[in-house]
């Protein structure tokens, strides 16, 4: 009776509070502006005249309030277990690691000391060959980031072996172009990471001439590596980052760049074949180990070393690091000690410590309403597949069967990885983070040979993000996006489906953006396209690049639309498709308000506030470089402006400045 008393009252008190949340909330909005002219700023106006974003914050947003609250959760655990006497083994990793992390009394005593050795291992090389293996084999324990990268993922061609790829790498700003590019914002970045080189150099010994002599060897050997590589709509293509070769095969006419030697170095066991994102890469990287001294690239060695390390060393570099990111990102302060420590355990010991996290946080129920969500939505998706009119039934009926074969993950996975040998103690951070990075080297490397294993959830479970996998024709839902304003179990049908049910239709629909239409049912990168169909595809995935492109985000920078483009073909089917199966609920079918809004205008209204948010503008810069997602107001904005449901429920009509006329409007899926 106690027990049913008790249930009764919380049932009680979960309506009332769930009365009182106001999903819509008109005092985030500015009602002052036309929904046809801006409808960003009529959904989001008031949030982003009253909202100060923290100085410890590139980014602020829904996005990023989600991931300040998850990361509260996790200080609390963390905290927790670095307290507890009696503690289970995740307890006990978890909390010594927080512990390692904020000592910063022990950290500034042992200063440079925990490189030292690295670093005299490097002065003692006598020649490249010698010094590309002992790279290799720092880079197995996350002691450098080595000059290319070299991973072990499925074939693409052949899903059921995994093989090493190797693709590009070398320089340490975020994209190439900030080497290659001469306007302001990329020369005031070239300067700082000059000056992060001094300043890392000078902290181990170096004098000041010494060290800027270095710094200039070092940039200018990461430009002529940055004009070797690919752009990012160039690697875009899979299939031609698809080369595959024997390593022999590959090194052939290399005169420095022996793939057999470096894989043995790297406790990489015989390979019959490798794939090759970027061969032109290897081709150039190889040219200039040979031109240039072997000086220049044991400086550039010991830089690997220096940055890899310098965010889990003493204040002085930790202060270098962050004035180096500050360049980038523009960013006022650095982020918390705290912060910085649950993030990096949430990256180093992830499913330890989501294992603790959803035993806490998450509501089992939600896991189970999810799936239901997303059988949904699968099935309105192949709805909108057989209605199709520019797609021929051939390849209707393989699209039909890709989208059937989906696999969905969600919250969290169902076998927790353990970290067998992982090695945490209480006194040192950067020895703990090598043991992470050593583990997780060693966890990728033992896959070859062994089965595909599917059933990795490739998330974190506090992670505020949704994914989909080509080569495994999989969808993920981390339990941290499973939260307002994206899902609320009290919310209303319309904001849970212009939340939620849109980040499902558009990881969905990234199965068939214009890089995963190249893969089938069971990931295999294989054309099954008639080619008429495929060329059909190809005219309205220009048609959404020309709307992109126009985007002006910043002074001068536009979105790159070929860059975003899978990105945005996502959001104008997620949208579509998540408005089409809120059409079939009562809500959706019924025209009653809420807070004086019908349930089309609440659907419309909570697809934008998910986008609500600012940037500073040097990371805008960055982002339109990086970033394969369009900037938050434009990801809001113009995937509405290809619904004449979303111009009903507003009244917009032509003339209004969000009015895009019926023939420039574009549904592919």
């Amino acid at each position: 009776m106690k027990k049913t008393l008790s249930l009764i009252l919380i049932a009680i008190l979960s309506f009332t509070l769930n009365a009182q949340v106001k999903y819509i909330d008109k005092a985030n909005m500015d009602l002052s502006v036309k929904p046809g002219d801006n409808f960003y700023e009529y959904a989001n106006g008031g949030w982003l005249k009253k909202t100060v974003m923290p100085s410890t914050k590139t980014r602020w947003g829904s996005f990023d309030m989600l991931r300040e609250e998850s990361s509260q959760h996790l200080k609390t655990l963390l905290e927790e277990s670095s307290k507890k006497t009696t503690r289970t083994r995740a307890e006990q990793m978890c909390g010594d690691f927080y512990t390692s992390g904020m000592d910063s009394l022990q950290l500034e005593k042992a200063g440079a000391a925990p490189v030292k050795t690295d670093l005299q291992t490097i002065d003692a090389i006598g020649n490249i060959n010698e010094l590309l293996n002992t790279l290799m084999k720092l880079r197995t324990r996350g002691a450098a980031g080595g000059l290319f990268s070299a991973f072990v993922n499925q074939d693409a061609k052949d899903i059921n072996v995994y093989r090493i790829h190797l693709g590009q790498g070398g320089i340490t700003l975020p994209d190439r172009d900030y080497y290659l590019k001469d306007d302001a914002r990329s020369k005031a970045v070239r300067e700082a990471l000059k000056a992060y080189i001094v300043k890392l150099f000078t902290l181990t010994g170096a004098s000041s001439t010494e060290a800027q002599q270095i710094s200039d060897n070092i940039v200018q050997t990461e430009t002529a590596i940055a004009r070797a590589q690919w752009s990012r709509v160039e690697l875009r293509d899979p299939q031609k980052r698809y080369n595959k070769y024997t390593p022999d095969e590959f090194s052939a006419g290399f005169k420095t760049l022996k793939i057999p030697a470096l894989f043995a170095a790297s406790d990489i066991p015989k390979q019959d074949f490798i794939i090759v994102s970027t061969p032109s890469f290897f081709r150039a990287l190889d040219s200039l180990l040979t031109s240039l001294p072997l000086d220049t690239w044991k400086q550039i060695a010991r830089f690997e070393i220096l940055k890899n390390a310098a965010p889990y060393l003493s204040h002085d570099f930790v202060n270098a690091n962050f004035d180096f990111q500050k360049a980038i990102s523009g960013q006022k302060e650095i982020t918390p000690r705290w912060q910085r420590m649950a993030n990096l355990i949430d990256g180093s010991l992830g499913e330890l410590l989501g294992h603790l996290y959803v035993d806490r946080f998450f509501k089992p129920a939600a896991k189970q309403r999810m799936l239901e969500m997303v059988n949904n939505l699968q099935q309105t998706f192949a709805e909108r597949i057989k209605r199709l009119t520019w797609m021929s039934q051939d390849t209707k009926q393989k699209a039909l069967a890709k989208l059937m074969a989906f696999t969905k993950k969600i919250a969290y996975p169902d076998k927790w990885k353990e970290y067998e040998g992982v090695m945490i103690n209480k006194n040192s951070l950067l020895n703990n983070v090598r043991s992470c990075s050593q583990w997780a080297y060693n966890y990728n490397i033992n896959k070859l040979g062994k089965p595909i294993d599917r059933t990795e959830f490739g998330f974190t479970t506090p992670t505020v993000n949704a994914s989909y996998n080509p080569i495994q024709n999989t969808i993920t839902f981390p339990a941290g996006i499973l939260q307002f304003p994206f899902f609320d179990f009290g919310a209303d049908d319309a904001v849970n489906y212009g939340g939620i049910m849109a980040v499902i239709g558009h990881e969905m629909t990234h199965g068939f953006d214009d890089q995963g239409r190249q893969y089938d049912a069971d990931g295999s990168l294989r054309d099954w396209w008639t080619k008429e169909d495929a060329d059909k595809f190809k005219v309205l995935a220009d048609a959404v690049v020309a709307q992109y492109n126009a985007a002006v985000v910043l002074d001068t920078l536009h979105v790159n639309g070929r860059l975003t483009l899978g990105e945005n073909l996502a959001d104008f089917g997620g949208i579509q498709m998540a408005y089409e199966a809120f059409k079939k609920t009562p809500e959706g079918k019924s025209n009653e308000k809420i807070d004086g809004f019908t349930p089309d205008q609440r659907f419309f209204l909570s697809w934008a506030q998910v986008w609500r948010g600012m940037a500073l503008p040097e990371t805008q810069a960055n982002l339109i470089l990086t970033d394969p997602h369009s900037p938050a107001e434009w990801r809001a904005l113009l995937p509405l402006q290809q619904m004449q449901e979303f111009y009903d429920a507003f009244g917009i009509k032509e003339g209004d400045r969000m009015w895009l006329p019926k023939d420039k409007r574009v549904k592919v899926w």
